[in-house]
């Protein structure tokens, strides 16, 4: 279980310190927009009210702490599933992301009342409006992973 709780860590503190980086060294909410590596990655500060794409974005205080409950609720049955189910250290490690990058957004709705979004990836004529973190990245990688390469799935 200790893998599962440093990925977590590992995961949090990771993305807690980009968005630092990016609220408070490159100040990118004022800036707005920084071309990394054109036209495939960009630095676009974004406010998230809401979840995934700014579904359920609203001003709303209720909605922000329901959003900050059903997080925490999922990341309690995700400690619980990792405890319970995983056995192979690359699931725990995919499950750390996954519970990792829940903290991170969860801490970011708690402290700024939105999630802070600032990656945002284009490529081959598609150009994305949206931006995302590395919180968000842990989750993906995470629940795909999980998904497609968990034991239970493939029996």
């Amino acid at each position: 279980m200790p893998l599962f709780f440093l990925i977590a860590f590992f995961i949090f503190v990771t993305d807690q310190i980009s968005k630092m980086w990016i609220l408070y060294i490159l100040d990118l909410e004022k800036i707005r927009s920084i071309e990394v590596f054109a036209p495939y990655l960009s630095f676009n500060f974004a406010w998230n009210k809401g979840i995934n794409f700014g579904l359920f974005a609203t001003n709303d205080e209720f909605i922000r702490w329901l959003l900050i409950c059903f997080t925490l609720l999922i990341s309690f049955f995700i400690i619980i599933y990792a405890y319970r189910s995983l056995f192979k250290w690359w699931e725990k490690i995919l499950a750390g992301c996954v519970l990792g990058g829940a903290l991170g957004n969860i801490f970011d709705r708690v402290v700024h009342g939105a999630v802070v979004d600032f990656l945002n990836m284009s490529c081959c004529g598609i150009v994305n409006k949206y931006s995302f973190n590395l919180a968000d990245l842990g989750i993906f990688i995470g629940v795909f992973g999980l998904v497609l390469f968990s034991r239970k799935m493939n029996k």
